[in-house]
């Protein structure tokens, strides 16, 4: 009861996993290892991996860091779909009482569940993901209006904070481990539309090789796994575009 003596929300979660354990089975070197967790109210994956790591084997390995300014570092493949384990709750994601524990997808595992990034980061280096300013930018500040078309396009992908799901969702990567993943792309589709920037010839080049925007098959795997909601497909279909036009344009001068 509260104090005005009304009767308390129950919480539904609470009550269903109240007394029960969950299974979890982590992969680790080339088979998986099982454990049992406690069910509790609003238990979150990353929990259930902090508990495990804490309470029964202190040599399972894993990335996170919450609340020190790295967001989406806790991304892994919760049965079977990559997800920021921070957000994702036991509930949602459990079948029955069953959880399944893998790192994220097409990057090198370091060990259990952490990955190594440095391929995911050296194709944003690749995609020229890095504001060029020029070799004479101007002292003042550019005025860049919110309600501009370009301003409104990079504001669509902006947001990317570098988690690297969408690039574990894509079956692209998978495929051809040269592809340089929807977040590299998505990051030069936004400076494409930088008025700012004077590095765009050189970008478009970059995104329209072989490994480019053009080999994406627009399965729309990374904007259907976003955490932050984002579209990395109409970001690269907006690169294609983009390409064309100034595969045009080096015609033209030729002309």
């Amino acid at each position: 009861m509260t104090a005005q003596g009304t009767p308390e929300a129950v919480n539904p979660e609470a009550v269903q996993g109240a007394g029960r354990m969950l299974e979890v089975r982590v992969r680790r070197d080339e088979g998986f290892q099982t454990f049992a967790v406690a069910r509790r109210p609003n238990q979150t994956v990353l929990d259930v991996v902090t508990e495990i790591q804490r309470e029964q084997d202190p040599t399972l390995a894993y990335r996170f860091a919450c609340r020190v300014g790295m967001c989406g570092s806790c991304g892994m493949t919760v049965n079977g779909r990559p997800r920021w384990t921070c957000r994702t709750r036991v509930a949602e994601a459990a079948a029955g009482d069953a959880l399944v524990l893998e790192p994220l997808r097409n990057l090198p595992v370091v060990k259990d569940l952490a990955v190594d990034m440095e391929p995911f980061f050296e194709k944003w280096r690749r995609a020229h993901g890095y504001f060029e300013p020029g070799e004479a930018p101007p002292e003042d500040f550019a005025p860049v209006r919110p309600d501009e078309p370009e301003r409104r396009k990079a504001d669509a992908g902006i947001e990317c904070i570098n988690c690297g799901v969408c690039y574990a969702a894509c079956d692209v990567v998978a495929w051809n481990p040269d592809y340089l993943g929807p977040a590299a792309l998505n990051r030069a589709w936004t400076l494409v539309n930088d008025v700012r920037d004077r590095g765009q010839e050189a970008r478009l080049a970059a995104v329209a090789g072989d490994a480019g925007c053009h080999s994406c098959h627009s399965h729309m795997s990374c904007t259907e796994h976003c955490p932050k909601a984002l579209s990395p497909t109409f970001a690269i279909a907006g690169l294609k575009r983009e390409t064309g036009r100034a595969a045009l344009r080096r015609l033209w001068r030729k002309a």
